[in-house]
């Protein structure tokens, strides 16, 4: 600074603008060392750096390397250098050494926070992390540390000894914790809803303690907004959310594909053997007819390896009704343009109870928007509904009060006919 000056003042320029230009120039340079220092660490030495983890055997280096562990070190350089510069600033080098302090204690929050991520996905690794994960006491960690270098900041702002302003806060935590109990709790849940990726604006999220079924329109400090499907808004706080469990549609809508899981019950009463009628039948079903020409080929292969006698159903294998339409369903569902095709797709029997055997489908549609969903799900068990009586299958139902007034007065209706008639003795 000496130098430059003098030299300026030998030009013939006065001495107070020389002053601002030697400042001026100096900044310069500390910009122009900042940079070059910045290009050699990034480009030269962090590349060598990742070039050497990237060979070795090592997991945890490739982890340090994701999580950008060495570029938050290497941002610490221009701070450096501008520390060691501030003596160089006369009258505001004090000035010039806090602001330094700042941002070398900002990035090192930012290095130590990387590191703490990187120590968690090594940990994940193991085996034990199964049984007893580290996140939650690496989020205590954070959040220490947060207020650590939020201290060390306000003191170096001050000029002060942070030890001494942490006796300060300390007698007043108790008082703002008792008065800012809320807003303290969502704060913290803010900070665990954000850093876990539990909410965001847009979700759909469903919690009904709170009467919340509906998509998140604002999160604010203290309070989650919810507008349900039918308009109203719910405000729900944002402590509530980390202490009590809500469901989050956001997985069904990026996994592209909604679930149907609905039963139809059989009655156990029209389950039967397939008989030769039926089987021709079957065969002129689209859906079955290479289906039954195998299962034939298949039963009466096993049949003849063991004798058995098919005069009757009771010995060796036989095509049952229930069975036939269960496989019809199931073609059904993998012909089905609007199911997802790379979704687990089944139809299976649940055991039977009071109402009948439960026959379940379990699939999922190509779209998640409500509405449609709703369609395709109808669309799929009306014509479910239809074609069990074509396998001589029989939908339970409990009695109406109409089937009781049919039977009190004799009269039945016909499927078939679909006209009333008398019930002979």
């Amino acid at each position: 600074m000496a130098y430059i000056g003098e030299l300026l003042l030998d030009y013939g320029i006065d001495a107070s603008i020389a002053i601002y230009l030697s400042y001026t120039l100096l900044v310069f340079l500390i910009i122009i060392l900042c940079i070059i220092g910045n290009i050699i660490t990034k480009k030269i030495i962090l590349k060598l750096v990742a070039r050497i983890i990237r060979r070795n055997r090592h997991q945890w280096n490739n982890i340090l390397l994701e999580r950008k562990v060495f570029t938050w070190i290497a941002n610490i350089l221009p701070g450096i250098i501008v520390y060691l510069f501030a003596p160089a600033f006369i009258n505001i080098d004090g000035l010039v050494r806090r602001g330094a302090a700042i941002y070398i204690s900002i990035i090192s929050l930012f290095v130590i926070s990387a590191m703490l991520d990187a120590v968690n996905d090594i940990y994940r690794t193991y085996p034990i992390s199964k049984v007893r994960p580290i996140k939650g006491l690496l989020q205590v960690a954070k959040i220490i540390l947060y207020i650590i270098i939020a201290i060390v900041i306000i003191g170096t702002l001050m000029d002060q000894n942070p030890l001494v302003l942490l006796s300060g806060i300390g007698a007043l935590a108790a008082v703002f914790s008792f008065v800012f109990k809320d807003s303290i709790l969502g704060f913290i849940a803010g900070i665990q809803l954000t850093s876990n990726d539990m909410l965001r604006i847009g979700d759909w999220i469903e919690m009904s303690k709170y009467g919340a079924d509906g998509d998140v329109i604002d999160i604010t400090l203290n309070t989650v907004k919810v507008q349900n499907f039918d308009k109203t808004i719910v405000t729900l706080p944002a402590y509530a959310l980390v202490s009590d469990s809500f469901k989050n549609w956001r997985g069904m809508t990026e996994f592209g594909g909604r679930r149907i899981k609905r039963s139809i019950y059989i009655d156990v009463n029209s389950i039967c053997f397939c008989t030769p009628e039926m089987i021709d039948k079957f065969k002129k079903i689209n859906y079955l007819k290479d289906y039954i020409i195998e299962k034939e080929n298949e039963l009466l292969s096993y049949n003849r390896r063991y004798n058995a006698d098919t005069d009757t159903y009771i010995n060796g294998k036989h095509m049952t009704n229930i069975g036939t339409f269960r496989i019809y369903i199931e073609y059904y569902l993998q012909n089905n343009p609007r199911l997802h095709k790379g979704m687990t797709q089944l139809v299976r029997q649940l055991p039977p109870g009071e109402n009948g055997l439960p026959l379940e489908i379990y699939a999922f549609t190509d779209d998640t928007k409500w509405e449609h969903y709703e369609g395709i799900q109808a669309d799929i068990f009306d014509h479910i509904f239809s074609i069990a009586e074509e396998f001589g299958l029989r939908i339970f139902q409990n009695p109406t009060g109409f089937d009781v007034k049919q039977i009190s007065s004799g009269i039945t209706i016909s499927r078939e006919a679909s006209v009333p008639t008398e019930i002979q003795d």
